[in-house]
């Protein structure tokens, strides 16, 4: 965690944690008003590439699951 003074909450990670804005940026790029959804982040298919992009980008959890790069169009 980057925030010493904030708990690091799924709403932190993906909504407010200022050292991810700029992979937030890119998130909401693609996903527009929705990406500040966790509900939507978190059920909708049409989200999931977007948000493990941004996972992925954050290096966040790379210590957990490795080094999982996102799909590509041609994995599908």
């Amino acid at each position: 965690p980057h925030c010493e003074t904030t708990a690091e909450t799924v709403l932190h990670f993906l909504i407010t944690c200022p050292h991810y804005a700029r992979a937030r940026h890119i998130l909401t790029s693609a996903l527009r008003r929705r990406a500040s959804s966790i509900s939507y982040l978190l059920s909708s298919p049409k989200a999931s590439a977007p948000l493990i992009r941004y996972v992925h980008s954050t290096g966040r959890l790379k210590s957990t699951f490795g080094n999982v790069p996102p799909q590509t169009r041609n994995d599908r």
